[in-house]
Parts: structure tokens; C-alpha cells; sequence
């Protein structure tokens, strides 16, 4: 039990690490209403750039920044092969993924890149994970800060409107395609900064480091929806809570590999549990539907 203790700091942190992915899938997800699957190619976008520019001696907060700017121009993409070319959005992420995929391979020139503590300069790669819990949640609260602050702008409320009802929003006058395109790109470019900060708290990047995030993007987000539902609807609290459900998730995740469950079923576990949490409120809808209607029948 004591070893299995020890090992729960480490899966806080990852799952802060990932809570920033699962933020930009909350954005396409849950604002936007796009299943956007580009996030599985960005993870390891931005892990690659940040790791051959930091090896190659550029400063580590120059690194993330265009790795986030790379994770921009994936989301960009997306919203091309989406909106200028007429591609339904899942189709879009998937082709905007593959191309990821041999782009990935040319930035790093391979299948992965080792980044030992001397390479870096700062960061993760020379904290402790107590210290990198620290930096980890102050990083959360300032995602959380801003994003709250940018959503309740004008143009932030435009892409909320975009995402709620695209029709009546162009009504408005609202332009619901670059709407999208500010959606998208800003989704991508924090997922990159996830893929950063993962290629250092692991110490390498890896062509295999992004496959299956968007499954971890959406129970993280899921989860995080059925602890924080009845606690407030302000949108700060949601956001805390997509990070609250990632870390949940690799919680459960270490508790499945310490106690020696088959580690190749968890992905099948996390889509079975996305499955669920989707599928029990419509389910609940329709079955309540039915009892009015019976109801309204026998009266």
C-alpha cells in the first residue's frame, strides 16, 4: 500500500498534464460542438517541436510558444479541409491527423527524440514531482484564468454562440466560420502546449505519444462533467473540473497498473466509459418520453 501511495503524485501530475489536453477537447467538444480528431497528431506535434528545438540550444519558453504556434497552424488545417473545402468536421480531424503523422516523423527524423535533464534548461525536467506539481497547478489555474477571461469577451461569446446555435448566430451577423477557425486553432494550440509539456516531464518525445488522446480527452471531460454538475455551472468551475476528471482518470489509471490489470484494456475501458456517460442521458431522455407519453395515454 505504500508503494502504491507513493506512486499517486505522479499520477496527479500526468493527469494535470493531460487535463491541459483535455481543455482543448473541451473547447471543440463542448463550445464548438465539433469532434475534432486532430488532437491525436497535435499531442505529438508539439511535443516533437519543443523537443528538437530545445535540443537543438533554443530557450524552453521560445520552444513551447512555437510548438503552440504549430498546434495553431494543425487546427487551421482542420478548419480548411472543414469550412473552405466542405469536409464534415470528424472527417477533417482524421485527415488533418494522418498528415500529422508524417509531419511528425520529419520534425523529429524518427520515431522519437531522447531529451536527458542537462538538455533543458528549465522546466520540468529538472523538478521533483512535488516541485512539478506546483508548477503544474499554477499552470491550471492560469489556463482556467485566462480562458474564463477570453470566453466572456465578445469574441469569445461569438464562438460559444457559433458552437450553441450556428444558425441564429449568423442571424445575428456573427461570422460563425472564422468563429470556428479561432475555435479550432486555439483548441490545437493548447493541446501542442500539452504535447510540450508532456516531452519534458517524460524526457522524450514519440511519434505514439498523441494515439488514443482523444479518448482520454473525452472521458477526462465527461468525468469532470458528473463530479462538478451539481457543485456550480459557472464556466470557471467547469474548466477546473475537466482537469479534476483527468486527474481522476489517471488515478484510476495507476491503480489498474499497480494492482496488475491488463494495460491494454484501458483504452477499451475509457471508450466503453465515453460510451456510457454519452449514452445514459439520451437514454433516460428517451425512457422519461415514453412514461409521459404513457401517462398522458392513461389519462
Amino acid at each position: 500500500m505504500g508503494n502504491f501511495l507513493a506512486s499517486m503524485p505522479g499520477a496527479v501530475a500526468q493527469g494535470l498534464i493531460w487535463g491541459i489536453m483535455a481543455i482543448g477537447v473541451y473547447i471543440t467538444f463542448r463550445i464548438l460542438d465539433i469532434a475534432d480528431l486532430t488532437v491525436d497528431g497535435t499531442v505529438c506535434t508539439g511535443a516533437a517541436v519543443c523537443a528538437i528545438l530545445v535540443t537543438s540550444g533554443v530557450n524552453i519558453w521560445l520552444a513551447m510558444l512555437i510548438a503552440a504556434i504549430a498546434g495553431i497552424l494543425a487546427g487551421a488545417l482542420t478548419w480548411f479541409f472543414h469550412v473552405v473545402l466542405g469536409i464534415p468536421a470528424i472527417l477533417a480531424g482524421i485527415l488533418t491527423q494522418l498528415m500529422l503523422w508524417s509531419v511528425n516523423l520529419k520534425i523529429m527524423g524518427g520515431a522519437n527524440v531522447a531529451v536527458s535533464s542537462r538538455t533543458f534548461n528549465v522546466l520540468l525536467t529538472q523538478m521533483d514531482v512535488p516541485m512539478s506539481l506546483i508548477f503544474l497547478g499554477i499552470a491550471a489555474v492560469v489556463i482556467i484564468a485566462v480562458l474564463y477571461l477570453f470566453f466572456g469577451t465578445e469574441i469569445g461569446c461569438a464562438i460559444r454562440a457559433t458552437g450553441c446555435n450556428g444558425a441564429m448566430s449568423r442571424a445575428q451577423g456573427i461570422n460563425t466560420d472564422v468563429m470556428k477557425l479561432i475555435g479550432l486553432a486555439l483548441s490545437n494550440g493548447i493541446v501542442a502546449v500539452a504535447g510540450a509539456v508532456l516531452c519534458q516531464y517524460q524526457g522524450f518525445s514519440d511519434i505514439n505519444m498523441g494515439k488514443g488522446a482523444i479518448v482520454t480527452g473525452l472521458a477526462s471531460v465527461i468525468i469532470g462533467e458528473a463530479v462538478i454538475k451539481h457543485i456550480s455551472k459557472n464556466f470557471a468551475v467547469k474548466l477546473a473540473g475537466v482537469f479534476v476528471g483527468s486527474v481522476i482518470y489517471w488515478i484510476v489509471y495507476q491503480t489498474v497498473v499497480f494492482f496488475k490489470v491488463d494495460t491494454d484494456l484501458l483504452k477499451m475501458l475509457s471508450a466503453l466509459l465515453v460510451a456510457v456517460f454519452l449514452g445514459v442521458p439520451y437514454l433516460k431522455k428517451k425512457i422519461g418520453g415514453k412514461k409521459v407519453k404513457g401517462g398522458a395515454a392513461n389519462g
